[in-house]
């Protein structure tokens, strides 16, 4: 049945909120098909939009972007970056929350680097400066606002990084899998070649290796490599499943004794790939004509090719598919009652399958959605038990652009809907039954032209090396009418950083998709680099597989608000909860803060109803405070928790990203990245490291004053290896710089090769080794007893939760071969030596109390500035050569009332294609923009 032509909008009607019905006056167009519109269906309606609305005012989504200066980085770089962080349908610039975490975290999920930055009107810029002896791998950069983490950290932003090492590394690998069944078990050949930083091959060097596949050790040997620098390593995976994730640790002797120890990665040990089905409608409904989408994903996480038919019992073939896109694809099948729909599929090895469709319903809804150039809906009902008294609700960020409501009785509709009802971005159209259950769901993605028109142009098409370069950036509305807005460039050498556009990250990218959609998305920028049919059908297919999940419907129905245990923060805080001996919230209890760090300061508050409280302002991080807490009566028999700040790290979900060889294709960036290291090494700058090979250490040197602190804190150490022999020593001072509840939460992220999983410290490796039986802990001693490492103490010996945080002296890491073997078997699992106070070794420091904590909190961190040499100023030293990969990098770019900027820079000295990236946001209007320029360099 067609749509009846006379549409009845009725935004006043529904009693919302004014900014609600502002925007329904304009979007929101129900659809009444033969007949009226019930009090209780427009109740129902009423309420669910008004609690959306309310929601979306109340708790708004808040999406972070990060624009990165390039792709991937080498030990010794910067990773430069600017944050935007907008909000709501719109994607205005953020005044909600003022403070932006910035974390790197490497590939065994600890956080090596974490900062703060002041967010302003949205926005935030920072940087990461890579020692030189960062250890190559693929690591995380991850940002976020300490509101955004109510909506879980699937909605951070987390962007996968390659950080290889060509200053340090004297051996780079390159890897290759290839899969076979040998007696019935799958079996892994690994190919790693490895060579010098110019490609010349280590030939016939002795290899030691062992095979790691997350949680245990499935194999280990020795071989040579051969005259290509060469080394099979074969492994039987016993437990294969798709993206078994582990690792490949290999010792290469070079140049006689030396050992170079090299980890690869393996993101899959296994051919197997999962195909999944996904029924338009959500199900297979008899007698409806239903686009099926489906979508194929290798053991490594990435799409792979298939084909095959749609037979059924019989044998009878339905329709054909085949895969168009990343392992995605679709297909229409018009089902019959009581038929057996099953796959047919040929993988890319030549290896067949069948896997069964779901099964045919006699009865309920199907929602399809044509989306080309305008949205054609098409709802359909069939079964005698299904009511036809349906509603169809669009909404997109919590704003209703669309309802329409259907007459009991009929048993389809359909309607058009221009795209210029919405902005571009995801569209979730619901279907509800009379009852307010949703029925099913469907996802469309609308690409208006309604971004920011950027214009990038230099005042030359090339310049020689060292050459001066003027930008000019213009930025227009969809209108072309001029803009203001801030935008950040980047400008990199693209000779010796060779970018693949599609996988990159890009602002359009993350803020319309990937920051909406739970789960991982390869090659996200594929979809807008350079729209086309093709691409937006891919991307509609894409909608059919990806899952949304920024809000529950039952919950809007029943009007209960969102859980939000983590508060907006208007600046820096230093928050936390008081309660009694026996844990129950302490109200109105009295909260000192007083601090020594930039003069002697004192203020206090009183606890809510929960026990908290909060401070809020600005210090720097080297700012150190003590919080006292006290009852309503003054008592002191209380006790304070400071929050927790950082959430947890759980797996990447991008681990599809992961290189298993890191160094392949990035040759010329590797070579480029030592002669830069060489160069400024000569001349002293670029604040490098000093690599040492053999050192004479002057024994009679004076000692440091971190020196001493580790003796005063180790004097009545245990350790049988020496007091202070150890990996890594923790003092009371560095325990007490991070105000955590417990031992563990302190020392989270802190202890090189050490993960904590549900509150117990393992050692990463011993972890991962472990083949039939559970993990085991690492072995804790207290003051030369065996202790316990769980806190609640399920294994003899004393617990670690049992030791006041400020009773400990230090805490010594015990993990390596060498420091672990006058243990014995004792330390298989790694040691921690925790030795406690003694005496007036202490006595300059607080005495404990669990209604005192003295620590240091995360001040903001001062962003540097980029440096771009004025090559024309006599106080530059021209002498020096330029191998910069990134050539300018400009942070705060804001173009004026005609919506005009410019910026000026030189080349460096390679020669070769440049390549700008200008991205931004309107002040106004909230529309992004991002532009890719090049030019060239002769």
């Amino acid at each position: 049945m067609q749509l009846l032509s006379g549409l009845v909008k009725f935004g006043e009607n529904l009693h919302l909120p004014p900014i609600m019905t502002k925007s329904l006056r304009i979007l929101l167009t129900v659809l009444i098909l033969s007949g009226g519109y019930t009090v209780s269906a427009q109740n129902t309606l009423n309420q669910t939009l008004g609690n959306l609305q309310k929601q979306a005012v109340d708790y708004p989504f808040e999406k972070v972007y990060l624009h990165l200066d390039k792709p991937y980085y080498g030990a010794g770089d910067t990773i430069w970056f600017k944050g935007y962080t907008v909000t709501g349908a719109s994607h205005h610039l953020s005044i909600f929350s003022n403070v932006l975490n910035v974390e790197l975290i490497d590939q065994h999920n600890t956080v090596k680097k974490s900062i703060k930055l002041p967010l302003v009107v949205g926005l935030a810029y920072g940087d990461f400066p890579l020692p030189d002896t960062l250890e190559e791998g693929s690591y995380r950069i991850r940002a976020y606002t300490n509101w955004m983490r109510n909506a879980g950290i699937d909605y951070f932003f987390d962007q996968t990084l390659t950080i290889v090492n060509a200053v340090s590394n004297r051996v780079f690998t390159q890897s290759s899998y290839t899969y076979t069944i040998q007696n019935g078990q799958q079996t892994v050949n690994a190919i790693i070649t490895y060579t010098d930083l110019e490609g010349k091959p280590y030939a016939n060097k002795e290899v030691k290796y062992e095979v790691d596949l997350e949680p245990q050790k499935v194999a280990k040997g020795k071989g040579v490599t051969d005259e290509k620098g060469n080394l099979l390593v074969t492994f039987t995976n016993p437990t294969p499943a798709t993206l078994s994730t582990g690792q490949i640790v290999t010792d290469i002797r070079i140049d006689g004794q030396k050992n170079v120890s090299k980890t690869i990665a393996i993101k899959a040990s296994t051919t197997k790939v999962d195909v999944q089905f996904f029924p338009e409608s959500g199900s297979m409904i008899s007698g409806i004509t239903s686009k099926i989408a489906f979508k194929a994903v290798g053991a490594d996480g990435l799409g792979a090719s298939v084909k095959g038919t749609i037979t059924d019992e019989t044998g009878k073939e339905w329709a054909a598919f085949s895969s168009t896109h990343l392992g995605m694809g679709a297909f229409t099948l018009t089902p019959e009652a009581g038929r057996l729909y099953k796959a047919n599929i040929s993988y890319p090895d030549g290896s067949q399958n069948t896997i069964e469709l779901p099964k045919v319903s006699d009865q309920g809804y199907v929602l399809a959605i044509d989306n080309t150039d305008s949205l054609n809906v098409a709802v359909k009902i069939t079964g005698a038990n299904v009511t036809g008294d349906v509603t169809l609700v669009a909404q997109s960020g919590g704003v209703v652009y669309f309802a329409g409501k259907g007459r009991p009785g009929k048993t389809s509709f359909t309607t058009v809907i221009p795209k210029s009802r919405f902005i571009s971005g995801i569209v979730q159209f619901t279907l509800f039954s009379d009852s307010g259950e949703p029925l099913n769901e469907r996802l469309a993605f609308i690409q208006n032209p309604d971004q920011l028109k950027l214009s990038v142009c230099a005042d030359k098409q090339s310049y020689p090396a060292r050459g001066k370069v003027k930008l000019e950036l213009a930025a227009k509305d969809k209108s072309d009418q001029p803009v203001e807005g801030n935008f950040s460039i980047a400008v990199i050498d693209e000779s010796v950083v060779p970018v693949d556009e599609t996988a990159e990250g890009g602002i359009l990218s993350n803020i319309l998709l990937t920051s909406d959609i739970k789960g991982y998305i390869e090659k996200p920028n594929y979809y807008f680099t350079h729209p086309t049919e093709q691409t937006a059908a891919d991307l509609d297919i894409l909608m059919l597989t990806q899952g949304y999940h920024r809000f529950e419907w039952k919950q809007l129905m029943s009007n209960t608000p969102p859980v939000a245990p983590y508060q907006r923060e208007w600046g820096l805080s230093i928050a936390g909860t008081v309660k009694t001996r026996g844990g129950k919230p302490v109200v109105k209890g009295k909260v000192t803060l007083s601090s020594t760090s930039d003069g002697l300061f004192l203020v206090d508050t009183l606890t809510d109803k929960n026990g908290r409280f909060a401070f809020n302002m600005k210090f720097a991080d080297s700012s150190r405070f003590t919080v006292k807490a006290l009852s309503a009566n003054g008592s002191d028999k209380v006790e304070l928790v400071l929050d927790d700040t950082p959430p947890l790290i759980k797996t990447n979900k991008n681990m599809a990203d992961i290189q298993v060889s890191l160094n392949k294709g990035l040759e010329p960036f590797l070579q480029n990245s030592k002669k830069k290291y060489d160069e400024e090494g000569k001349y002293g700058i670029g604040g490098h490291s000093i690599l040492l090979k053999e050192v004479s250490i002057n024994r009679a040197k004076q000692k440091t004053d971190r020196q001493k602190e580790i003796e005063r804190a180790v004097e009545y150490s245990s350790n049988l290896n020496g007091k202070g022999e150890a990996d890594q020593i923790f003092t009371a001072e560095d325990i007490d710089e991070v105000g955590s509840a417990t031992l563990y939460d302190r020392l989270n992220g802190r202890m090189t090769g050490v993960e904590i999983v549900n509150g117990v410290p393992y050692l990463i490796r011993a972890h991962s080794h472990n083949i039939e039986t559970a993990p085991t802990p690492m072995q804790v001693i207290v003051d030369g007893i065996m202790g316990s490492a769980n806190p609640d103490g399920s294994t003899s010996g004393r617990s670690v939760a049992d030791i006041p945080i400020y009773d400990i002296a230090s805490v010594e890491v015990l993990r390596t071969a060498m420091n672990l073997s006058a243990y014995g078997s004792r330390g298989s699992s790694g040691i921690l030596i925790i030795t406690t106070k003694h005496g007036g070794q202490f006595k300059d420091l607080p005495e404990y109390s669990p209604g005192k904590v003295s620590f240091n909190p995360k001040g903001y961190y001062k962003a540097r500035e980029f440096y771009s040499p004025q090559y024309g100023d006599p106080k530059v030293n021209t002498q020096i050569a330029d191998f910069r990969s990134t050539i300018y990098w400009k942070p705060l770019v804001q173009t004026d009332k005609d919506g005009n900027a410019s910026v000026e820079y030189f080349n460096a000295d390679n020669k070769g294609t440049y390549r700008v990236v200008v991205e931004g946001v309107d002040y106004k209007g909230g529309s992004l923009g991002r532009q890719v320029y090049r030019y060239k360099v002769e």
